[in-house]
């Protein structure tokens, strides 16, 4: 399934992609058909809140899913309880971040080792773990804004995990149960103010450095996240080109390693780290500036594309 949220007529809700259309996830959840004996869940309106609903929220948005494209197969469009919309064509909203603010960013330095390596680090041994806040949240098409305090701004593609339940002391061999789904992200970078300093926190935290989705992909629909091609494009040029499977510390072993000190919830993001191709170990340096467009595409998740501009 293709999560996301999305913005109508003023309104934020939860959605889905179903063949091209964009439904209404608490709306629908009060009109799919049911059987007078079935339980079927009414969803909440923010996608977070969906994730911490658990399987039975999860198990009426695929049973949404079926409707809606069996519906519109047959040339009918589903309305709500009392005939409001419920089924958009995709130009008629905004789609937003998936997840509006996690409670926790993680993400990771350094975890693949051509990335190191471009940069004449060693691989680390053991994960290189930094946090980004809710302010860095932003969707595909929104703005990245280069503040006025960089000249150093850099662009990082990035296979993104949500948690989709509360996860402490996980195994690895079990890490992949709680992971709700995978995303794309782009973490934007401000490498001369991540420098001032041994911490990244400055240079990783500006508001709109983490750009998202445009879509949750749940983890059914990828079975294997170390399998994925990873790409980055500034203007349509390709600055950034590799795999998945080429990530240091994969993503049980990166649920295991967090969850010995860190208890994750849903919504919370993993952020894998970026292969290389980075601006600032390009020669010479090619960092972001206002006009620039770059487009984060990991396999299977759609095109994150956000266009740069001056604060």
């Amino acid at each position: 399934m293709r999560l996301l949220t999305f913005t109508q007529a003023g309104k934020t809700r939860a959605g889905i992609e179903v063949d091209g259309h964009v439904v209404d996830l608490a709306a629908a959840s009060s009109v799919v058909p049911r059987h007078p004996s079935e339980d079927v869940s009414l969803l909440p309106t923010d996608l977070r809140e969906v994730l911490e609903a658990g399987n039975s929220a999860l198990a009426t948005v695929r049973r949404i899913q079926d409707w809606i494209a069996t519906a519109l197969r047959s040339g009918h469009r589903p309305t709500g309880p009392t005939g409001e919309q419920i089924v958009f064509n995709r130009d008629q909203v905004t789609l937003r971040a998936p997840i509006l603010r996690p409670g926790k960013i993680i993400c990771l330095g350094l975890n693949y080792a051509d990335h190191a390596a471009e940069g004449g680090s060693k691989p680390p041994t053991t994960p290189m773990l930094f946090a980004k806040f809710a302010n860095t949240i932003i969707g595909s098409g929104e703005p990245i804004i280069k503040p006025k305090a960089t000249q150093q701004l850099d662009y990082e593609a990035e296979l993104a995990v949500v948690i989709g339940r509360r996860a402490r002391h996980v195994a690895t061999d079990q890490a992949l149960d709680f992971v709700a789904g995978y995303m794309n992200l782009h973490d934007v970078s401000a490498r001369d103010l991540q420098r001032e300093t041994s911490q990244f926190f400055r240079g990783k935290s500006a508001d709109t450095f983490a750009p998202c989705g445009p879509y949750l992909v749940t983890r059914d629909e990828i079975p294997d996240p170390h399998v994925l091609d990873i790409r980055s494009y500034v203007n349509g040029e390709l600055r950034q080109s590799s795999n998945t499977r080429n990530l240091i510390f994969n993503v049980p072993f990166l649920i295991n390693h967090i969850t010995k000190t860190i208890t994750l919830e849903p919504g919370d993001v993993i952020s894998t780290g970026t292969p290389s191709g980075v601006g600032t170990h390009r020669h010479p340096p090619q960092y972001l500036k206002a006009g620039d467009v770059v487009r984060v595409e990991v396999q299977g998740l759609g095109v994150l594309e956000n266009p740069v501009i001056e604060e």
